[in-house]
């Protein structure tokens, strides 16, 4: 059985637009391909993004309702839905719009830029902004809440985005008679070819204006500086992308706003290396640790943990702690932290140290000058 959009975002049919939208940021911070794990996970936040999108249409949803989800995705496929009691369009129509309408309208605008109607007067998104954010790598263990400062369009304050003042004169566009759009006959070799288009002189919105807004001048936009707060996911690595719906450039014509896509950095550590999920660190232990064997603590990023030294070590051997590394990503569990040991020469002995490693020395067959090169011979000698 086809799971419906209400279900796909774990909300009851009567949920109002707010819980849909809370529905949806949850189910896109869990299975966004760019910081999911889940194999799934492109299929999942795709079918999210479509039930938000429907489900937030009044129109949309109302037609979803009365058609129920099999009807109302084939009526999509055809091209449209009629408004009416079931999908839009005759059997016999290969456009799917009843009446030249819809499925019609829609295919003619993808190859001659408009519809009927003044389609240069529908909404549209807002682009999608880009900015950057710089973490250490404690941070992006532990999960934190970070505030950030951005400057980007919004929407001007002062005429709500309309480009001139609300007590305007208006008038009727005399380039497209109100419509948004001019039509242009060109006669080529294959006959007469009509191509519609967004009007220059009015911009698309069909009025003419007797002011333009002094603040944004006519734009309907002013660049501003916002200082935000995103939350950013325990585990999350360098490079991967964070989404804040809704905080991009505002749309056209009252359209929504697009989305604004965070480049995340982790910066290196003094002490830990990172691959993936696991952590490698190098520690330093004395001869005598390595020889005899001893007990040390070693740090990780959430406090120092013990580590057993067995006797007999050597140099640059690796040992593994469980769970030591960074969390998963959206998922349980921790990786690994890798503590790669490093045999330390001490170089500033007292005497009786000094005899006691000549004595070592002498007793593994080595003859020495504790004076001249003592310690390099030491070294070579293992």
């Amino acid at each position: 059985m086809t799971e419906d959009f209400y279900d796909v975002l774990g909300v009851s049919r009567d949920a109002s637009e707010d819980e849909i939208k809370q529905a949806y940021r949850k189910k896109a911070s869990e299975y966004h391909p760019d910081v999911s794990d889940d194999p799934n996970a492109e299929e999942k936040f795709k079918k999210a993004k479509k039930a938000k999108e429907v489900l937030t249409d009044e129109e949309k949803r109302q037609a979803y309702d009365r058609m129920g989800h099999e009807r109302f995705e084939q009526a999509e496929k055809r091209g449209g839905f009629d408004g009416g009691g079931g999908a839009g369009g005759g059997r016999g129509n290969p456009f799917g719009g009843g009446g030249g309408a819809g499925g019609f309208e829609d295919i003619f605008e993808q190859f001659f830029g408009g519809g009927r109607g003044g389609g240069g007067n529908r909404p549209r998104q807002g682009q999608d902004l880009r900015t950057s954010l710089r973490l250490d790598l404690e941070e992006a263990f532990e999960g934190v809440e970070r505030e950030f400062t951005v400057t980007r369009p919004t929407r001007c304050p002062d005429c709500e985005g309309e480009g001139h003042p609300p007590d305007a004169d208006a008038e009727t566009c005399p380039n497209c008679d109100g419509s948004g759009q001019v039509t242009q006959v060109q006669q080529t070799p294959f006959g007469r070819m009509q191509q519609t288009g967004t009007c220059r002189r009015c911009g698309g919105e069909g009025t003419l204006y007797s002011e333009t807004c002094s603040t944004c001048g006519g734009e309907g936009q002013t660049r501003e500086e916002s200082t935000l707060s995103v939350d950013i996911p325990a585990g999350i690595r360098d490079g991967q992308t964070l989404r804040m719906e809704g905080e991009g450039a505002p749309g056209e014509n009252r359209g929504p706003n697009g989305d604004l896509l965070i480049e995340v950095s982790v910066a290196d550590h003094p002490d830990f290396e990172r691959d993936g999920d696991d952590l490698r660190h190098q520690h330093p232990i004395s001869f005598p640790q390595a020889t005899f064997g001893d007990t040390v603590e070693v740090p990780t990023l959430d406090g120092t943990v013990e580590m057993d030294v067995p006797a007999g070590t050597q140099s640059g051997e690796t040992f593994r702690l469980k769970g030591k590394g960074m969390p998963r990503l959206r998922r349980r569990g921790r990786g690994d932290l890798y503590v790669q040991v490093q045999v330390v020469t001490p170089d500033d002995l007292n005497e009786e140290q000094r005899e006691a490693l000549k004595a070592f020395a002498e007793a593994g067959g080595e003859e020495v000058d504790v004076k001249e090169g003592f310690f390099e011979r030491i070294k070579s000698s293992f």
